[in-house]
């Protein structure tokens, strides 16, 4: 044999340098596909808007919000990108990567073509309520058309991943949890209040949950809601007696205090709790010891919390978007995401867990108060508006041709309508052109128009976006900017108008890179993100993008 020459050596040991640090990339790259994570935690914030965050930023602690936003990543244009934006349609979307349009959810209650009759969209008869004697708990998904990210995510571990879903609002927690969930909990209030489940997740309640009703913790909330800081330090806010806000019942004026011990049993016991802070207090209480119950994090295999704090809604609702009472309200959420944080760290690890938190959908200022500030804005009279769209149809095809209004859609009678040999499109197109002419309406679409155009951008393409071809209307029409349908106190949402599309995306802790983007996110890209983090395939409806800025490379 030769010896090895120079040449024949360096070739030797470049070649050994080199496939070592292949083999050294190789093995390195392995882990970094696989989930990250132990837990997922899924927040859903009803009826939150993005400048909630701004807004109150100096007010908020170093742990919640301002954590999130400090050691995570922050999407500073994320919107809805379909309507109706409401809490069904908003949930389903934020768990199911795609919108009604596909997902099946076009309202928290919606017209049933088949049955001729309005239906919810959690709710469901062929099962039994379980933790309650009332019909509460007669709820299931089973009006979701597609899965979940926690669907895939206990597929892609044949089940042993445990997802477990909980808000004050049923549909809050049925539609995070998907098909499969290990379970999902809501809150009925009453006398007692208590967490109950349907019999569509086990027949009865697990023993950690009997016992956490049986405590009767949630009765240290019933105590008078005031301020939590000093009056004068509420300057983000109008002032506390205004003509914008609506009062408890049993109440002169809606201000503070708010004696909620005297206000108890004229505002349904314990759910008058729902449209204070402390029914995000008893809901964080819960999510806790679910945490700990339930061992969520404490293996390989990654489990999903889904959390929805419901009170915020209720809330805003009542005393609209400028009260005090909102501004309290998420300065009080903002001490509980920290009370979260700082138990997810002690039970599952700093790093060990991925969390996100969004919204539902946002919520328009009260047009009483945006007039008053000579914005343009106002009421709608839906009935009036009823009855107009009733009278048209009669005068024009000579009968009453309409099935239902609801939703900011009208669903006409197809048997009736071939009955007199009419021609659907020709229905449709009649009443969306006397509608465009309305002096309330700015956009009125045909189904056939948004079955057979495809929009890119604008009101027409959240609009369809929100169509669904076996489940929406004849036509759908939208109010003019800043003008609702509602009471002439408190906020709401439903419109495609920016108002209510505009919300908060924070994505925090493992897997995730810090970072901020003011580039156009989407809420239906928000479960292709996390399934990318988990390494599973995304819910079989995706049609969002992952957000990789968000992602550690």
């Amino acid at each position: 044999m030769r010896p090895m020459n120079r040449f024949n050596s360096a070739a030797l040991y470049l070649f050994l340098l080199v496939s070592s640090t292949v083999l050294a990339q190789t093995s390195n790259a392995s882990p970094e596909i696989k989930a990250p994570t132990k837990l997922v935690v899924g927040i859903v914030v009803d009826q939150m808007r993005y400048d909630y965050l701004t807004r109150f930023w100096d007010q908020y602690s170093d742990r919640g919000f301002k954590r999130l936003v400090s050691e995570g990543f922050i999407a500073k244009n994320n919107h809805f990108n379909y309507a109706p934006t409401s809490t069904g349609p908003g949930h389903a979307s934020v768990y199911t990567g795609t919108t009604p349009a596909t997902h099946g959810i076009i309202g928290n209650d919606f017209f049933d073509l088949a049955s001729g009759s309005m239906v919810y969209c959690a709710g469901d008869d062929q099962y039994a309520s379980v933790g309650v004697s009332g019909r509460e708990g007669q709820m299931s998904p089973h009006r979701l058309l597609t899965n979940t990210v926690t669907d895939q995510l206990r597929i892609h571990y044949k089940n042993k991943a445990k997802v477990i879903s909980i808000s004050v609002k049923d549909r809050g927690a049925v539609l995070p949890g998907g098909h499969t969930a290990n379970a999902a909990y809501w809150f009925v209030g009453g006398a007692q209040g208590l967490w109950v489940t349907s019999s569509y997740y086990m027949p009865e309640l697990p023993a950690w949950v009997a016992d956490f009703n049986a405590k009767q913790s949630i009765a240290q909330y019933k105590k008078p809601w005031d301020l939590m800081l000093k009056e004068k330090e509420y300057t983000q806010s109008v002032a506390d007696d205004n003509p914008y806000e609506g009062a408890f019942k049993g109440e002169e004026k809606p201000v503070f205090p708010h004696d909620l011990p005297a206000l108890w049993e004229q505002n349904g016991g314990f759910g008058i709790l729902r449209a204070t802070p402390y029914g995000n207090s008893m809901l964080t209480d819960f999510a806790l010891e679910a945490l700990k119950q339930e061992s969520l994090g404490q293996d390989k295999i990654p489990d999903f919390l889904a959390i929805s704090y419901s009170s915020t809604d209720y809330v805003g609702h009542q005393f609209g978007v400028d009260s005090r009472e909102i501004q309290d309200t998420y300065l009080r959420l903002d001490l509980e995401i920290a009370r979260l944080l700082k138990s997810l760290d002690k039970q599952v690890g700093v790093g060990q867990y991925t969390l996100f938190l969004t919204a539902d959908h946002a919520a328009i200022p009260v047009p009483a108060y945006l007039k008053d500030q000579k914005i343009p804005a106002g009421y709608v009279d839906a009935s009036a508006m009823k009855k107009e769209i009733n009278q048209f149809v009669q005068a024009r095809f000579g009968a009453d041709l309409v099935a239902n209004i609801s939703n900011n859609q009208v669903f006409f009678n197809r048997q009736a309508i071939r009955d007199l040999g009419l021609d659907l499109d020709e229905v449709q197109g009649a009443l969306a052109d006397y509608l465009q002419d309305h002096t309330d309406v700015a956009h009125a679409y045909t189904a056939r128009t948004l079955k057979s155009t495809e929009f890119v951008s604008g009101i027409p393409a959240i609009l369809q976006m929100g169509y669904h071809k076996d489940r929406s209307g004849d036509v759908l029409f939208v109010y003019k900017p800043g003008y609702i349908s509602y009471s002439k106190t408190g906020s709401t949402h439903g419109s495609p108008e920016v108002y209510d599309t505009h919300t908060p995306l924070l994505m925090f802790g493992a897997g995730i890179q810090p970072g901020a983007t003011a580039e156009r996110t989407e809420i239906s890209d928000i479960a292709p993100t996390i399934s990318v983090l988990l390494g599973i395939a995304f819910p079989n409806g995706s049609i969002g993008q992952p957000i990789s800025k968000a992602l550690k490379p």
